[in-house]
């Protein structure tokens, strides 16, 4: 496909049943999607769902706690697609546990797939990014990057340091035209996983993910004279 008619490529990483599946939707509108995550059996039904819809998507099997999976990852996705316009690290682990709950396994672990497979996936769309002097790439936070719990030991320092990245490289890489933002999710997402662990949460007191998406769309799209960087996004009954 002639460069000039390509669709723009979205690679979403961390594609569960909640926020990752509702970006790949939101996206997959008007961008090529890559779907990252592990289990090819869960993204190969929602890449089908999205090209049913007129969309074109592509489900990447990877544990973007390993280097060498996220490698294979993106040659594969430029193969495929073509480089990434917009970089959406949604990954994550959520462990619950005090300072002397916490494994050092779950510790470095968490650390890996939150942040060093951000910093990772970075690297490897910046260098045609800053080639052609645009893109976005959007971190997903949380509060317990902000104002961690006493049982976010191990989540709570990794969100920090992916704040701490996505700071980092606004100020290098904004100047250069690539946009970066990290949004702070302040609440529970409603998913599957979230109503079994917390059945009496009411559901408006949760995260929808196609407005989250909605979020990481209009960053995504924002005029380069008014970025945004930092971003809350809370439901509107929750205390902060």
């Amino acid at each position: 496909m002639a460069e000039s008619h390509r669709r723009p490529v979205c690679a979403v990483i961390g594609v569960g049943p909640g926020l990752g599946a509702a970006l790949a939707r939101r996206f997959g509108k008007e961008y090529a999607v890559a779907l990252i995550a592990r289990g090819e059996d869960k993204l190969t039904a929602l890449a089908k769902e999205i090209e049913t819809a007129g969309g074109n998507a592509l489900a990447v099997s990877a544990d973007v706690a390993k280097a060498a999976d996220i490698a294979a990852a993106f040659e594969k996705i430029r193969r495929e697609l073509g480089e990434v316009d917009a970089l959406l690290y949604n990954a994550a682990m959520r462990p619950f546990g005090k300072l002397m709950d916490t494994k050092p396994s779950t510790f470095e672990n968490t650390w890996r797939v939150t942040t060093f497979g951000a910093f990772l996936a970075a690297q490897e769309v910046v260098p045609a990014m800053l080639k052609r002097g645009g893109g976005t790439i959007i971190f997903t936070g949380a509060t317990a990057g902000i104002k961690p719990f006493a049982t976010s030991a191990a989540f709570g320092p990794a969100k920090f340091a992916m704040r701490g990245l996505a700071q980092v490289m606004a100020r290098d890489l904004q100047p250069q035209g690539i946009h970066v933002a990290y949004v702070n999710v302040d609440g529970a997402i409603d998913m599957p996983a979230i109503r079994e662990r917390f059945p009496q949460i009411s559901e408006d007191a949760m995260l929808k993910p196609s407005a989250i998406a909605e979020t990481y769309w209009f960053l995504a799209h924002q005029d380069p004279s008014a970025w945004s960087h930092d971003v809350d996004v809370r439901p509107f009954k929750e205390k902060w």
